[in-house]
């Protein structure tokens, strides 16, 4: 059998589709927003790996000290045989988990971005050639179609990108991953956890300007896409901490009155002076938070680890049956 295998789940045309009901929905509901998922072109990606290495924003090094630190842990915990992981990308943090699970054998890599599928599995391949990868092109939040490989399987959602998520999506992510996973197989699953104002904020505002120049580049996805005329200095990068509902806005400011065109779906947006295009909520979480929501899908957290800053946390839970 090859090393590496690569389903579609999502049509080809699917992308541009949900771009276009994106666009369309969010651009003419009051208030506006779009999803952060557009964010993520190629140009949005090196953006991306900027930000994670700007000195204001710990998410990803604070997972990453959690993941070299607990990974035998995590190993020993599961004894899983099949690794999963929601919104792979270039599956550099799970490489410590890779590397960690004695008993492992089969790889799968779930995203929307052919490339980097078929990329991080090149590298992983060359590093592990034992490994058997199998890619799936699909979106976690319209189903989770996993091929059938061997147990117990360990169900990855890394980065903090459970928070991208509104409370009704998450309820209903967290169920669907439950109805995936069977008997002996767990979920580990990365929160930001809720900290003082001044570090959140920063750390989605950075002194360097990169986080703006991402934030501003879902319009440009927008104009290549859609052939729409934003301009991208008619608007100002903002980043708000919502403190009754704990979680980070991301919003593109007007600085002006301005009518942007997206002839694609023959369409004038109006914005005002003032007026915010929201392109991203980024909740952060408390431990009994995490727990109830869980449980309320039938997934009882077993383990629950923190960097040293006690700034992010990686948990680990387990299929339980529901209360009847």
């Amino acid at each position: 059998m090859s090393p590496f295998a690569l389903t579609r789940t999502l049509p080809l045309d699917a992308t541009a589709a949900a771009l276009r009901a994106d666009v369309a929905t969010g651009l003419t509901r009051s208030p506006k927003e779009l999803p952060p998922k557009w964010f993520y072109d190629a140009r949005g990606s090196e953006l991306f790996d900027e930000i994670t290495e700007l000195p204001e924003y710990y998410p990803t090094r604070a997972e990453r000290e959690i993941l070299v630190a607990r990974a035998g842990e995590i190993a020993e915990a599961t004894g899983a045989r099949t690794l999963v992981e929601l919104g792979s990308g270039s599956s550099d943090k799970t490489r410590h988990l890779i590397r960690a699970l004695p008993a492992l054998d089969t790889y799968v890599p779930v995203d929307v971005s052919e490339s980097a599928l078929t990329g991080a599995a090149e590298v992983l391949l060359a590093e592990h050639p034992e490994l058997t990868v199998h890619a799936l092109i699909a979106d976690f939040q319209y189903g989770l179609p996993l091929p059938d490989t061997p147990g117990p399987r360990l169900l990855a959602f890394l980065g903090g990108t459970i928070g991208n998520l509104q409370p009704d999506e998450r309820a209903a992510f967290f169920a669907g991953v439950r109805a995936e996973l069977a008997p002996g197989d767990a979920l580990l699953l990365g929160t930001d956890l809720v900290k003082d104002e001044r570090t959140l904020v920063a750390a989605y505002d950075d002194a360097a300007g990169v986080t703006a120049a991402f934030n501003k580049n879902v319009l440009e996805v927008v104009n290549r896409e859609l052939g729409a005329d934003f301009d991208p200095g008619d608007f100002d990068h903002v980043a708000l901490w919502d403190a009754e509902r704990e979680w980070i806005e991301m919003r593109l400011r007007a600085r002006s009155a301005v009518v942007v065109k997206v002839p694609a779906l023959d369409l004038a947006v109006h914005f005002a002076a003032g007026e915010e295009l929201r392109t991203e909520v980024s909740a952060k979480f408390r431990r009994a938070g995490v727990r109830a929501e869980l449980a309320a899908a039938g997934l009882e957290s077993t383990h629950w680890w923190t960097d040293e800053q006690g700034r992010f946390a990686l948990s680990l839970s387990v299929p339980v049956s529901l209360p009847v």
